[in-house]
């Protein structure tokens, strides 16, 4: 029986996966989202064809910057890593170690049931991806070498990150202001003034367990959580006036359940802000289904929300004002470069979603955080 190959095509979403590089253990690629990335599928750097491509990444290693393009090759030859054949050079260039042959299958490169151990028939290609994960564009390897200028011209032909779809767009969020009216807004903050905030870490998936970690490159915040029953009820009931009937209109969802309540402070002092990530990638996150950012305050620089995958632009919402987006989306807040930003952070979702939150309670090591 011949073997069966995945065949990506332009416009089929980039299969998404968590692989070791040469620099990391766990890197999830869909992170990455935001500019465009070039998947450099070279198997082995020992041989004829793929010292050819190392040596074309060398003579354009400026193009890939980490803003418009950046690339990730992926090899299966421990070699390459031992003999360093390939090497990290930042900004923009990074190489998957994929040993399992995970990537290489996802990707088209090898049979979809090659393993370990076996002869395998390497298909090398270069992949572009879109700034949204999606495949733009294949250029297969003939021969020993690879066919290099004609990916660099169509890179040369991509317009800006905001206006990959041939025009600019932007994140499908939604904007909302006097969700918390003033009197609201200062409250919290004076809430969170008295009692002060704790470190807030992010959700991580580890050995199974979603598991709550703290790394001051990746989030910078404090967190103090409501406990006072008369606030969450207030909190409550201008979400269920104000957000929930907006997110039925624009998004036909119906939210009934809220999660945690929480005023945070990215403050200029710490450093504060998020590096981008989704809000429901482990076991104990997947039942969320919206995410809420409402600013109590305005006197601060920075800390804006971004959706990479959608273009650089930031929002800042005035006091009591909100983004509402779905926690699938990849985004970050900038740092805040002057005062505080104080924000009131829950999370939405559904009874469907809620029954998904009770089946992976057993799978959860510490309180989701986020």
């Amino acid at each position: 029986m011949d073997p069966v190959f995945t065949r990506l095509l332009p416009g089929d979403p980039a299969p998404r996966f968590v692989g070791a590089t040469t620099t990391m253990s766990r890197f999830t690629f869909d992170t990455a989202g935001g500019r465009y990335i070039v998947l450099c599928l070279l198997g082995t750097a020992g041989d004829v064809g793929g010292q050819v491509a190392l040596r074309a990444i060398a003579e354009r290693h400026h193009i890939f910057d980490d803003e418009k393009f950046c690339l990730f090759g992926v090899v299966i030859d421990p070699e390459d890593q031992a003999q360093n054949r390939v090497q990290e050079r930042l900004p923009g260039i990074r190489f998957f170690l994929d040993y399992d042959l995970e990537i290489s299958r996802r990707y088209g490169a090898l049979a979809r049931d090659a393993a370990q151990g076996q002869a395998v028939t390497y298909r090398r290609s270069w992949i572009v991806l879109d700034p949204a994960l999606r495949v733009l564009q294949i250029f297969p390897i003939s021969g020993s070498a690879f066919d290099h200028a004609a990916l660099f011209d169509y890179l040369s032909t991509l317009p800006a990150v905001d206006s990959y779809p041939g025009f600019s767009v932007q994140a499908p969020v939604l904007c909302l202001h006097s969700v918390f009216e003033p009197a609201l807004c200062q409250k919290l903050i004076s809430l969170y003034e008295r009692h002060g905030g704790g470190e807030s870490g992010f959700m991580r998936e580890i050995n199974g367990k979603t598991v709550g970690v703290y790394d001051h490159n990746h989030k910078r915040r404090k967190d103090h959580n409501i406990i006072d029953e008369e606030i969450i009820r207030i909190t409550q009931a201008r979400i269920t006036r104000r957000i929930v009937p907006e997110i039925a209109r624009v998004y036909q969802f119906h939210v009934t359940r809220m999660e945690r309540y929480i005023v945070s402070c990215y403050a200029a002092e710490d450093g504060g802000h998020f590096r981008a990530h989704r809000d429901d990638t482990t076991k104990g996150t997947a039942h969320r289904r919206f995410a809420v950012s409402i600013n109590l305050n305005g006197e601060f620089e920075g800390g804006e929300i971004s959706f990479p995958e959608f273009g650089p632009r930031g929002f800042k919402p005035p006091p009591g004002g909100a983004v509402i987006f779905s926690c699938s989306l990849l985004h970050k807040v900038s740092k805040v470069t002057a005062g505080r930003r104080y924000a009131f952070l829950p999370f939405l979702y559904d009874e469907a979603a809620a029954k998904i939150r009770a089946e992976n309670l057993g799978f959860i090591d510490q309180p989701a955080a986020g």
